[in-house]
């Protein structure tokens, strides 16, 4: 096996892509997602893939931090109308389930926010409030400087720890703590 090749070795790549993504997000994306979240009556979120599957992991430690959050397509999920945000993930840009999904919560009055690698893709334009996080993913894993991580994972494993650091950043804000967060936590496992 070429010392390339080990896992060590590859993560090593792995951690250093994932590095520079964070060397070049915003302050000032992360503090008005935090924003938008943390002024929401309720929150609703929606990706698709590996990116929804984020997106669940962010909506499940929103639900930790007492905010009424919800997954878009669990039958639980309220109407959304004004003082709801509902973000959405589209790290290629956009698709055209996100646009239908926007332009819904948009005629009802409700906020939105796009979490994109694209700052300039239809999601992005169409969004309140845009969470770039410059990451390779299927739209760019074509030509030019490439992760090691294939197709879209450098921008689902960002936002994985992206969206772990904005809780913590609203867990200060919003007065909460590891222990009442925990005290949310199922007990039904």
């Amino acid at each position: 096996m070429a010392d390339t090749d080990k896992i060590k070795n590859m993560g090593a790549r792995a951690l250093a892509d994932l590095s520079v993504v964070l060397d070049n997000l915003q302050d000032v994306d992360i503090e008005g997602f935090i924003t938008a979240i943390g002024s929401a009556k309720r929150v609703a979120l929606h990706g698709l893939g590996r990116e929804g599957l984020q997106m669940r992991g962010l909506a499940m430690r929103l639900f930790h931090l007492g905010i009424d959050a919800h997954v878009v397509g669990d039958m639980t999920v309220p109407p959304l109308g004004a003082g709801d945000l509902l973000i959405v993930s589209a790290g290629p840009g956009d698709f055209t389930t996100i646009e239908a999904l926007m332009n819904i919560a948009r005629k009802a009055g409700t906020k939105t926010a796009a979490v994109t690698a694209q700052a300039a893709g239809g999601a992005a334009r169409r969004a309140d409030v845009v969470l770039h996080i410059p990451a390779q993913t299927m739209a760019n894993d074509q030509a030019g400087k490439l992760s090691i991580l294939p197709m879209g994972s450098l921008f689902e494993v960002a936002m994985m720890l992206v969206f772990e650091l904005v809780v913590l950043k609203l867990r200060d804000r919003l007065g909460e703590t590891p222990e009442t967060m925990r005290a949310r936590h199922t007990n039904l496992e």
